[in-house]
């Protein structure tokens, strides 16, 4: 059997973070390993810049292109120290967020130039793709209002944007989804939490097996 990398995506708010957990747990009651890993994050260096680019007073004032750049160092970091290493030992990895975030983040929702993005964003990822993106996809007042509401009166940088922002990204997302539907699964993610979840394991049941 060969081990499965699948990335969960969406706007804030969009429900990616409960699915992904929900799917570690069926496949881990059925004795398949899993890794789960986050973007930024996922290594000691990672969670570093996590907390500078979401939480700390110093990235306040963050330039888009440093925005950029952070996101890729801590990504090319998980891909070889966490990501790679674990799939050729067999292991499933589901990942919250991967490059496709910084596609519609920063390529879309800040408008840096395309071409610069998706080169950073290669090497990055070193050639590497997830076999699986689920796009939970909500609308982007919808999303930002759960956000917000779960994270009390303390938003979180990325969670502080103007609504044109989430709407870029929403709309971001659903050009990637058409543009590469043998990898992409769009899930309503305004439907109940067992639904997406059924509609997530039909999918992934079939590559497993």
């Amino acid at each position: 059997m060969r081990a499965l990398f699948i990335s969960f995506e969406g706007g804030e708010g969009c429900g990616k973070s409960t699915q992904l957990e929900l799917l570690a747990a069926q496949l881990r009651a059925l004795n398949h390993p899993v890794h789960v890993t986050r973007e930024p994050g996922g290594t000691a260096l990672g969670e570093r810049i996590r907390h500078l680019l979401k939480h700390d007073d110093a990235g306040r004032g963050m330039c888009a292109e440093s925005e950029l750049l952070l996101f890729a160092a801590s990504r090319a970091q998980l891909v070889r120290e966490v990501i790679l290493p674990r799939l050729n030992a067999g292991c499933h990895i589901l990942c919250d967020r991967f490059f496709d975030s910084t596609t519609v983040y920063q390529g879309v929702a800040r408008q840096l130039p395309t071409s610069v993005v998706a080169a950073i964003n290669e090497l990055a990822i070193g050639g590497l793709k997830p076999d699986l993106t689920f796009l939970c996809d909500l609308p982007a007042e919808m999303g930002i209002a759960r956000a917000r509401e779960r994270g009390g009166k303390s938003f979180d940088r990325m969670e502080t944007e103007a609504l044109a922002f989430y709407e870029a990204v929403r709309k971001g997302y659903l050009v990637l989804a058409e543009r590469e539907p043998e990898r992409f699964h769009v899930v309503d993610g305004a439907a109940t939490v067992a639904t997406i979840k059924e509609r997530i394991w039909d999918v992934v049941s079939q590559s497993i097996t």
